[in-house]
C-alpha cells in the first residue's frame, strides 16, 4: 500500500470546488475561502501567486501550485495588479464592495470568466474540508509550494481539463478523485526533494527498520502494539529500536501509535455511521471508554462532540434510522 495515498484518504476529496477561470489581463482575484488546500495550475498565460507574507511567485504554463491554508493570498495577471474580485468562503465570488459575480461572469459548465478564449486560463481546485490524518500531512505543508512543469509529468492535469466540460451522471465524483490523483502526484514528487520539510513518518519509511514499523501500525492499528512487540517485527532490541524510531519520526513509537489511531477515530467518527463502540475497536481500543478517555485527553473533545462538530449522526440517530427502516 502506498503511504502517501493511505494517508491522504484523510484529505479526500468530497464535492470539492473545481472550476477553469478564463481572464484577460489586467486581473487579480484575492482568494479569502478559509480552504484548508488549493490546486492552481495554469492552462495558458501566466499568473503570480501573492501570499500575504512572502514573495510573489510566478507560474507558467503546467505549472502546479498547492497552498495550504487557511491564510489568504492573491493570484494575478501582475504582483501589483489591485485587486477585482474576492473569493469568499464557500466560494462565494464578489466584488470589492459585495456585488455578486457568480452569475455575472459565469460562461457555462464550471467556466468563469471575462471570456473564453482569454489570455490567461487556470484551474482551481479546493478542497472543503481535512480529515484529522489529513491534517497531520497538511501541517509538513508549507503555505505554498510550486511544481514546475519540468520538475514531473503529470498527464493528470489535461485529464482533469477535459473533464471539467462534461455533465454526465456521476461527474462529481471524477472529478473529485481526479482533483486527488493531482494532490498525491504533486506532493510524491515534492516529498521526493532532498530540501522538502516531509513528515518524519514520510523519510523514516525508507529505513529498513523503522519504515517497516511505521507501515505495520499504518496497516493494522488494531493489534495491541507495544515496543516490544515492534522491535520483534523488526529484528532490533527494543532499546536500539525506540532510540532509532524517535530519532527518525520524531516522537517515541507508542505516541506515534496513539496518534494514528486517534486519527483514524476522527476520521472514522465523521464519515462514517459506526458507533464509538465498532470505532474503538478498529483501531485498537478494546471498549469505548478507553477511546473516548484517549480521545478526550489529547483531542481536548469525546469521540461524541467530535461527531457533531463534524455534522456526523450521532449513535442515536443511527440507530433511530435503522429502526425506521425496519418498520
Amino acid at each position: 500500500m502506498d503511504v502517501l495515498a493511505d494517508v491522504l484518504r484523510g484529505l479526500r476529496a468530497r464535492d470539492a470546488f473545481l472550476l477553469r477561470t478564463v481572464l484577460d489581463p489586467p486581473w487579480s482575484i484575492r482568494v479569502r475561502d478559509a480552504a484548508p488546500l488549493s490546486v492552481t495550475t495554469v492552462v495558458r498565460g501566466g499568473a503570480f501567486v501573492v501570499p500575504d507574507s512572502g514573495e510573489p511567485v510566478p507560474l507558467g504554463p503546467g505549472d502546479v501550485a498547492v497552498l495550504r491554508g487557511p491564510d489568504p493570498y492573491t493570484v494575478a495577471d501582475a504582483p501589483g495588479t489591485p485587486p477585482q474580485v474576492v473569493i469568499h468562503p464557500g466560494q462565494r465570488c464578489t466584488t470589492l464592495d459585495g456585488q455578486d459575480l457568480s452569475t455575472v461572469m459565469a460562461l457555462g459548465l464550471r467556466t468563469w470568466g471575462t471570456r473564453p478564449d482569454a489570455a490567461t486560463a487556470l484551474l482551481t481546485g479546493t478542497y472543503a474540508g481535512s480529515g484529522a490524518v489529513g491534517a497531520g500531512l497538511l501541517a509538513a505543508l508549507p503555505p505554498l509550494l510550486v511544481l514546475r512543469a519540468d520538475d514531473g509529468d503529470l498527464p493528470v492535469v489535461a485529464l482533469l481539463a477535459r473533464e471539467l466540460d462534461r455533465d454526465e451522471p456521476g461527474q462529481e465524483a471524477v472529478l473529485d478523485r481526479l482533483l486527488d490523483l493531482l494532490v498525491i502526484a504533486v506532493l510524491r514528487t515534492w516529498f521526493a526533494r532532498p530540501d522538502a520539510r516531509a513528515p518524519g513518518w514520510y523519510r523514516a519509511y525508507a529505513d529498513p527498520m523503522v519504515g517497516r514499523a511505521v507501515r505495520l501500525v499504518q496497516h493494522d492499528p488494531a493489534y495491541p502494539w507495544t515496543v516490544a512487540a515492534l522491535a520483534a517485527e523488526t529484528g532490533a532490541s527494543r532499546a536500539a529500536f525506540a532510540r532509532r524510531f524517535t530519532a527518525l519520526v520524531g516522537e517515541p513509537p507508542m505516541a506515534f501509535v496513539t496518534g494514528w489511531r486517534l486519527a483514524l477515530a476522527a476520521d472514522l467518527l465523521r464519515d462514517t455511521e459506526l458507533t464509538v463502540t465498532a470505532v474503538a475497536r478498529r483501531v485498537g481500543y478494546g471498549t469505548p471508554f478507553a477511546l473516548s478517555a484517549a480521545f478526550k485527553r489529547v483531542r481536548g473533545v469525546s469521540p461524541r462532540a467530535h461527531r457533531l462538530a463534524a455534522g456526523a449522526p450521532t449513535a442515536t440517530e443511527i440507530t433511530s434510522r435503522g429502526a425506521a427502516g425496519r418498520r
